[in-house]
C-alpha cells in the first residue's frame, strides 16, 4: 500500500538539513531502485522553487510499504531525523486517484 510521509522542519534547521541530506536522498534513491517511491521533495518555505536562506518548512514523500508500521518505521529512521531537521513527522495511509 502507499503511504504519504509528511516531515515538518524546526525551525532555523536548514544547515542541518544541507548536512544531512546526501544521506537523506541515499535512502530515498533506494526505494526508488525498488520500484516502491511514487514522489518525493522539500516544501519551500517562501512561493519560489529556489527559497535560498528562507529554507524549507518540510518535505512530502509518497512510497510504498508493507505496512503502516513499515512505513512509521522508515520515517523514523530517516537521517533528517536523527539531525534535528524534522520537529515532526506524519504518515498516513495514501490513495493514489490521479494521474
Amino acid at each position: 500500500m502507499l503511504y504519504m510521509i509528511l516531515g515538518e522542519d524546526a525551525p532555523d534547521s536548514l544547515a542541518k538539513r544541507l548536512a544531512a541530506r546526501p544521506a537523506h536522498l541515499e535512502r530515498l534513491q533506494a526505494l526508488l531502485a525498488a520500484g516502491r517511491l511514487i514522489l518525493a521533495g522539500p516544501c519551500p518555505a517562501i512561493d519560489s522553487p529556489d527559497p535560498g536562506p528562507a529554507g524549507f518548512s518540510g518535505s512530502l514523500i509518497v512510497a510504498e510499504f508493507p505496512s503502516l508500521a513499515d512505513a512509521q518505521a522508515w520515517a523514523q529512521a530517516d537521517p533528517y531525523v536523527a539531525a534535528g531537521v524534522y520537529a515532526n513527522v506524519t504518515v498516513k495511509p495514501f490513495k493514489k486517484v490521479l494521474p
